[in-house]
C-alpha cells in the first residue's frame, strides 16, 4: 500500500510539468506574452524595451529555463495588464473556485446516488425511464445555459435568490471584520455565528452550485443504476432476500457500496470536469474565482496570469486524482494490484 501511495504521488510531478510545458509552448505561438497583452498601446519602441527587460527577446528555450526555476521558487511571474504578482491571484481566488468546486460535489452526490438508486430498483419501468432521459439532459446541457435558466426563473422571475456575486456587499463589509480570514465564505461566516450572512452566503452559492453539480450527478445517476443492477443480481443479495430482508434494505445495505467504488474512482476525472465547467459558471454568477479570472485575462490576452491560473487548476487536478486513487485502493484492494 505504502509503494502504491508513493508511486500515485510521484505520478503528479510528471503530469504538472508535461501541462505546464505544452501550456507555455502553445503561449508563444501567437508571439510574446508582452505584444498580445499591450500590443496597440504602446509604441513599438516602449514594447521592444519592455520586451528586453521581462527577457523576452532571449532564445525561448532560455524563456522555459526561467520560467521553470520561477516556479520552483514560487514565483509565477506578473501580470502585464494589471501588474499583479500571479502568485496573489491564485491565493486570492483559489478558495473561491475550490469552495464552488465542493458544493458541487455535494449536489451531484446528493442528486446522483438516490436517484441512481430509485433507477435501479424501478429497472425497466417509467421512473427509471424518465430518470435516464433527465440523468442524459444533465450531462448533455451546457453548463453556462443551465446557469442562465436558473437565474431567469428563481432570481428574476422569482426573485427568491440572487443573481450573481459570491456574497452582497453588506456581507462583504462583515466579513472584513474577520482576524485571520480563511479563504471559503462558508467557514468565516460559521465562525462569526452571525445567521443572516450564512444565508447570505449560501443563498449566493445555490444557483452556481446547482448549475455545476448538474454536469456531474447526470453521470454519477448513470454510474450507480447501472452498478446496482448488477449488484442487485449477485448471489449474496438473493441469498439475503430468500431469508426475508426488506428490499429497501438490501438497497441501502448490501449493494449501495459496491454501486459507490467506481464513482469514488471517477471522482477525478469528474472534478476535472467541474474546474473547466467552473470556467463557464464563475463567468455566468460573477463568481469571483480562479475560471473566471481565467476568462477575464484570456479576454485581455494576458498570457502570464493564464499560465499560472491553468497550472494551478493542472495541480488541483492532480491532487484530486491522487487522493481518489488512495481512497479507492482503500476501499476495493484489488486497486492496488
Amino acid at each position: 500500500m505504502g509503494r502504491y501511495i508513493l508511486t500515485r504521488f510521484l505520478l503528479i510531478i510528471p503530469t504538472v510539468l508535461i501541462l505546464m510545458t505544452v501550456v507555455f509552448f502553445l503561449m508563444r505561438i501567437t508571439g510574446d506574452p508582452i505584444t498580445a497583452a499591450l500590443g496597440g498601446r504602446l509604441t513599438p519602441d516602449q514594447l521592444a524595451q519592455r520586451r528586453a527587460e521581462a527577457g523576452y527577446d532571449r532564445p525561448l528555450i532560455i524563456q522555459y529555463l526561467d520560467y521553470l526555476w520561477g516556479v520552483v521558487r514560487g514565483d509565477f511571474g506578473t501580470t502585464y495588464t494589471d501588474r499583479t504578482p500571479v502568485a496573489k491571484i491564485l491565493t486570492e481566488y483559489g478558495g473561491a473556485t475550490a469552495e464552488l468546486v465542493i458544493y458541487a460535489v455535494v449536489v451531484a452526490l446528493v442528486i446522483g446516488v438516490p436517484l441512481g438508486m430509485l433507477a435501479a430498483r424501478a429497472r425497466d419501468r417509467w421512473g427509471d425511464l424518465a430518470l435516464r432521459v433527465l440523468a442524459i439532459l444533465g450531462y448533455a446541457t451546457p453548463v453556462f445555459f443551465v446557469g442562465l435558466l436558473l437565474k431567469l426563473v428563481f432570481s428574476v422571475g422569482l426573485g427568491w435568490l440572487p443573481v450573481a456575486g459570491r456574497i452582497s456587499s453588506r456581507g462583504e463589509l462583515t466579513m472584513g471584520k474577520i482576524l485571520n480570514p480563511t479563504p471559503f465564505y462558508l467557514l468565516d461566516a460559521i465562525r462569526l455565528g452571525d445567521a443572516s450572512l450564512l444565508w447570505d452566503v449560501v443563498s449566493h452559492a445555490i444557483l452556481p452550485a446547482i448549475a455545476l453539480g448538474l454536469l456531474t450527478g447526470g453521470i454519477f445517476l448513470r454510474l450507480v443504476r447501472t452498478n446496482m443492477i448488477g449488484t442487485l443480481e449477485m448471489p449474496y443479495v438473493d441469498s439475503a432476500r430468500s431469508r426475508g430482508v426488506r428490499e429497501s434494505r438490501l438497497t441501502t445495505r448490501h449493494a449501495l457500496r459496491p454501486a459507490l467504488i467506481p464513482i469514488i474512482t471517477v471522482m477525478g476525472m469528474q472534478i476535472a470536469m467541474m474546474l473547466g465547467g467552473a470556467v463557464l459558471t464563475e463567468t455566468t454568477f460573477e463568481w469571483k474565482g480562479l475560471g473566471y479570472m481565467l476568462a477575464e485575462y484570456m479576454t485581455a490576452r494576458d498570457y502570464v496570469a493564464v499560465q499560472g491560473i491553468v497550472m494551478m487548476l493542472a495541480v488541483i487536478v492532480a491532487i484530486s486524482n491522487f487522493l481518489v486513487d488512495v481512497i479507492a485502493a482503500l476501499i476495493d484492494p484489488r486497486v492496488r494490484y
